[in-house]
């Protein structure tokens, strides 16, 4: 037998050790549960000792599992440190990626300032509702609409999070959209990602659970479709202010009940991993974009 353990289930028993959970290691590693269990079974045949207590519902560390993962750790972020240092050390190149509403709403007509400013760096600009892995992809630097709670992420504030309600102009005249409670003739756009629709309807409609549940709603998984829907009068749309900004200012929508603004637990971040240096065109970035973010209100 090589001394040399599977290597592909040592990343997957870092993954399930750091996320307490074989399905979130599955997430994060993007393959199934199942997946994940069997690299980790492979392992533990390879060691000879169980790393996990397996239940019916959960998985629980071993202490040889608690122990074996105190020693490994540290190699497995060494050895990723190393080649991304390696991969990126003569990169004139900043990788950043972020949502696909926040990239084409507010993004997009600033990236050109970047640019001009740092005529000599390439901006390579990915957007995605996923997940960034810092150790797999190539990303130097993420945006992310989350909670700002990760553990081996430095996690910067760009906007704080909001729920607030746009509708086109003549969808309002049309259905007559005078005070909350006149949202039970609407249709609810309900964009998936800012799916604040029963507590702002509970905070400032003062409606229960019943009648909040036989309001028209459709639900959709893109910002950018939610906002061209509400753009062609099918309905109010639920948004971050900051992504209808534009559309308002063309007045193709009309924010309704200004006043009633929901505070939500999300917002965008900007991260990237805790303990990692960043590259000089990658603080260029992370400063330009900071100082961008400075105009919007958070």
């Amino acid at each position: 037998m090589s001394d040399v353990p599977p290597l592909k289930a040592l990343h997957a028993f870092d993954a399930a050790m750091r996320l307490n959970s074989f399905s979130l290691a599955a997430e994060e590693m993007n393959v199934t549960p199942g997946a994940v269990g069997q690299q980790i079974r492979k392992l533990e045949d390879w060691l000879g000792v169980a790393l996990f207590t397996r239940h019916v519902r959960r998985v629980e560390a071993t202490a040889d599992g608690l122990a074996y993962a105190a020693r490994i750790r540290p190699a497995l972020d060494q050895i990723t440190e190393a080649s991304r240092s390696l991969r990126h050390q003569h990169a004139h190149s900043v990788r950043v990626v972020m949502p696909p509403s926040f990239a084409a709403k507010w993004f997009s007509r600033r990236m050109s300032r970047f640019l001009i400013a740092h005529p000599g760096t390439e901006l390579h600009v990915g957007s995605s509702s996923e997940v960034a892995d810092f150790g797999r992809d190539p990303v130097d630097i993420a945006i992310r609409y989350f909670s700002g709670e990760a553990d081996h992420l430095q996690s910067i504030l760009l906007h704080r999070g909001q729920a607030a309600l746009f509708c086109a102009p003549e969808y309002r005249e049309r259905i007559g959209l005078n005070q909350p409670a006149d949202l039970m003739r609407a249709t609810l756009l309900n964009d998936t990602l800012h799916a604040w629709w029963p507590e702002w309807l509970g905070e400032f409609a003062e409606l229960d659970k019943n009648r909040i549940k036989a309001i028209r709603k459709i639900d959709v998984d893109l910002t950018s479709v939610a906002i061209e829907s509400a753009i062609h009068g099918q309905g109010v749309l639920m948004a971050v202010p900051l992504l209808a900004e534009e559309d308002v200012l063309q007045g193709k929508l009309v924010p309704i009940f200004p006043q009633c603004v929901l505070a939500v637990p999300f917002g965008y971040y900007l991260v990237h991993p805790k303990n990692a240096e960043l590259r000089g065109q990658v603080k260029l970035f992370r400063d330009w974009i900071l100082n961008e973010a400075q105009d919007i209100s958070i």
